[in-house]
């Protein structure tokens, strides 16, 4: 694969003739990051896998509507925490499991994933986030993990930048008391 520059791949993804290419360039360089994005949110490999999938899919079928107002990686950010969302919701309903209780139904999901080498410290961590509201085990993850930019965050989740570190403010808060009760 080429040098990937955002720009010249923007406009390959928009001529029918290097579109294919241009967007495998894209899938070869968004998998690993998405992927990771979308597991640290559903916690099993398996769920992460399908979402991914269905991230690039819905991308591909809606490259007509990407516009170039925002970066490509934040659209397909965009895309891909929507598609998790989507995805909790669907599984809360099919589960039962009430909102609030969210955070068990997501760590069962961690222990019952075969591939989760994660020791005891992790599992804790996992527990931590877990527990957390949905927006901001999104900011927490998307900052702690990705070291993404509040400006990026702010355009992939349509929320501020002062709501945006708040929320991170408040998670890390959370995080560390449930990490301290929890010795």
């Amino acid at each position: 694969m080429r040098q990937f520059v955002e720009e010249d791949v923007v406009k390959r993804l928009r001529d029918p003739k290097t579109q294919r290419d241009a967007f495998g360039d894209v899938v070869a360089v968004y998998s690993e990051k998405l992927y990771w994005q979308i597991r640290k949110m559903v916690l099993g490999h398996e769920d992460a896998n399908d979402i991914l999938q269905n991230t690039f899919l819905k991308a591909w079928v809606n490259l007509d509507s990407f516009r170039g107002d925002a970066k490509l990686s934040t659209w397909m950010y965009k895309i891909a925490v929507n598609e998790c969302i989507t995805f909790l919701n669907r599984q809360r309903a099919i589960n039962n499991v009430p909102l609030d209780d969210t955070d068990v139904y997501l760590i069962e999901t961690l222990k019952a994933d075969e591939y989760f080498d994660g020791d005891e410290i992790d599992e804790k961590l996992q527990k931590a986030i877990s527990s957390l509201p949905e927006k901001q085990r999104l900011v927490f993850t998307m900052k702690y993990y990705d070291d993404m930019k509040y400006e990026d965050m702010s355009e992939i989740l349509g929320t501020s930048v002062g709501a945006l570190k708040a929320s991170y403010h408040h998670a890390v808060k959370k995080i560390e008391t449930f990490l301290t009760n929890d010795i």
